[in-house]
């Protein structure tokens, strides 16, 4: 006996017209005021001058327009590479699709591709095929950083992830019209390349504020970060500011407490640089937070 599948028929959608797609836009902006938190749900990106959207950001809005998620997985990986694509279908709740989002990511991606050597012995005893020198530049110095392959495998969650954000970012913004109000994936793109990207008026992005400046604005970022961490994780601010402070001293392991932090010379480079540490370690756990 043959299956019979009952069809749904959606009936024929008429254009929208100025005044709704006015609405839709007045809506976001809406939701942004009163709902959406700057750094948690969108934020700008340095050396950007556009709100970017985060995954918690495109939630609300997706479902501020009652659009489901319908995710389709493709599996383009090789036996040194995982990469996924992930298409993104918003659905609504009469069926009908009102747009598509198409996200893609690998771990031949530059951060997923290397990691620091944990120590000196195991960068020597890694494959000079599976190792490098990387060069960067922090607070005006030049940085060498050794670092080895990672395991793909190891980062087939997050890889997934990943690109499923990515698509369902772009299937927010390509669905409700937002793309006037936010960039995408921003966020994904290295610092030292959106340093020399060009903005949308044919002008350069504006330049690295002075480093006084530079400092405040660390300072400001880890605040911002710091009572996320903190409420994510149901700790205490200085609980999260210790765990990502921490590292190995002379004299044993030190870290950041609210006070030691409130009093530290942002002209002395050694503090500096700590801040900067501290801070690209929460972005990290915070990313891996909205991953997961």
């Amino acid at each position: 006996m043959e299956e019979t599948r009952e069809l749904t028929v959606v009936p024929e959608q008429k254009p929208l017209t100025a005044k709704e797609i006015m609405a839709n836009v007045q809506s976001i902006q809406q939701v942004m005021k009163d709902v959406m938190k700057d750094k948690v749900h969108y934020g700008v990106i340095s050396g950007t001058n556009k709100k970017t959207l985060y995954k918690a950001g495109s939630e609300k809005i997706l479902a501020t327009f009652h659009i489901a998620v319908d995710p389709e997985v493709i599996d383009l990986g090789t036996d040194d590479n995982i990469r996924y694509r992930v298409k993104c279908a918003g659905v609504l709740p009469s069926g009908q699709i009102v747009g598509y989002g198409v996200g893609e990511a690998s771990t031949d991606e530059e951060k997923y591709m290397w990691r620091k050597a944990v120590c000196d012995e195991e960068y020597e005893d890694t494959p000079e095929d599976r190792r490098r020198i990387k060069y960067g530049k922090y607070n005006y110095e030049i940085q060498k950083t050794k670092q080895i392959r990672t395991n793909p495998a190891d980062l087939a969650n997050t890889v997934l992830k990943m690109a499923k954000k990515r698509a369902q970012i772009d299937l927010t913004l390509t669905a409700t019209a937002a793309s006037d109000v936010f960039d995408q994936d921003l966020e994904d793109i290295p610092e030292e390349i959106r340093k020399g990207m060009v903005g949308e008026e044919g002008k350069p992005t504006a330049p690295d504020p002075e480093p006084a400046a530079l400092k405040e604005s660390i300072k400001d970022k880890i605040n911002a970060i710091l009572n996320t961490l903190a409420d994510k994780y149901e700790v205490a601010p200085d609980d999260a500011l210790r765990q990502c402070s921490e590292f190995e001293g002379s004299n044993g392991p030190v870290f950041m407490t609210h006070a030691s932090y409130n009093k530290m010379n942002e002209n002395d480079p050694k503090k500096a640089k700590w801040l900067g540490s501290t801070l690209d370690k929460m972005r990290e756990e915070l990313a891996n937070l909205e991953e997961n």
